[in-house]
């Protein structure tokens, strides 16, 4: 049965919680700086195709931009036919599995919850690779039963803020070759990074002379590194004969982006100067944290992953202070995440470093 999404079971939580009118929430990871201008003007500029319909496939200029920022950013080339535009990434997130039909699905605990949403809708079984301080917050494959035929990785990794080396990646690869089964690499907080850029699984697939990139795909999506949630532009990459079918499974699925959209994301896809803008900004609201929190600064992602000892009590109280988070357990099973919460350092640094000496006073 699907469980109720991390979302609804807060609100539950705080329904009877008395709190200020002003109440800031740090729960979601929805960037809430604006979207760059350039990107807003060729939505505008392209509005005229809303009387077309489009194609599954998506338009070739989306998809050469897409091919190129892989190029740019990880040095893997890509031939046509590895690429598919898609419609954000939750989509396929969800539909993929329902595609590949596996019997029994691997994923990190905490996690997104979509992957097990999916699971539950393909019939397949779950197996948690439970994430934690003794493993770093990354899986393992010493965790696995062996008999799984589709895994889920995230890195970085929502909503632990852990980082995959490519020596980590590489062995995924070598196993999902030697065992014939499909991994998934969901890499879209790839971009928000403050040091050293994280590796993807194509990287990581190439190093392991796996050029054809067969049975490893990676999804990434500019709804994070452009601020633009809204365009729902999102990619798979990876093994083009897996992909081939799945194009084919996609055009009974009605998941086609709207042109001006694709129009719009073309531009995204192709600047990466407004990428560095943004990553400035969340750098900084990280070294407002670590003064205030005394955290260390993540490698990747907008998040901090904060042990507080009873999440739930922790979170009742900081909605009394105005301030929402989001508690650790919510968003895993068996137990992964309990003793910590997600806050989504999504805030201009003005705000961000009121919420944070308020959540300072309650630690």
């Amino acid at each position: 049965m699907f469980e109720k999404y991390p979302f609804e079971k807060l609100n539950d939580l705080l329904k009877d919680v008395p709190h200020p009118n002003e109440v800031f929430s740090l729960t979601i990871g929805e960037p809430q700086f604006e979207t760059p201008e350039f990107i807003q003007k060729a939505l505008c500029e392209n509005s005229e195709y809303l009387n077309k319909y489009a194609k599954t496939a998506g338009e070739e200029e989306l998809k050469k931009a897409q091919r190129d920022f892989v190029k740019r950013r990880f040095g893997v080339d890509l031939k046509k036919e590895e690429l598919l535009p898609t419609f954000g990434t939750r989509e396929v997130l969800f539909n993929f599995p329902l595609f590949l039909r596996p019997k029994k699905t691997a994923f990190p605990n905490p996690f997104y919850q979509i992957y097990e949403g999916a699971a539950i809708a393909a019939g397949s079984k779950i197996k948690y690779l439970d994430l934690n301080e003794k493993n770093n917050f990354k899986p393992s494959l010493s965790q696995l039963d062996g008999d799984e035929d589709f895994i889920i990785l995230n890195s970085p990794n929502n909503p632990t803020a852990s980082v995959m080396s490519l020596d980590e990646l590489c062995e995924w690869v070598e196993y999902a070759l030697k065992k014939d089964i499909v991994i998934l690499s969901d890499e879209c907080y790839s971009e928000i990074y403050f040091k050293n850029p994280p590796a993807s699984i194509l990287e990581a697939s190439v190093k392991v002379g796996n050029k054809n990139f067969k049975n490893i795909l990676a999804i990434n999506s500019v709804s994070k590194r452009s601020s633009a949630p809204g365009l729902r532009s999102g990619f798979i990459a990876g093994d083009g004969e897996i992909l081939k079918n799945y194009l084919l499974f996609r055009t009974y699925v009605g998941c086609a982006i709207p042109l001006p959209l694709q129009y719009a994301a073309v531009k995204a896809w192709e600047d990466d100067a407004h990428v560095e803008y943004f990553r400035e900004k969340y750098k900084r609201n990280f070294e407002i944290a670590k003064d205030i929190l005394g955290i260390e600064i993540p490698e990747a992602t907008f998040y901090i992953w904060l042990k507080v000892g009873d999440d739930i009590e922790f979170t009742k109280k900081a909605y009394q202070n105005g301030i929402k988070v989001m508690p650790g357990r919510f968003m895993g099973r068996l137990g992964a995440g309990k003793g910590f919460v997600r806050i989504a350092l999504v805030y201009d640094e003005e705000k961000t470093e009121k919420i944070l000496k308020k959540l300072k006073e309650l630690l």
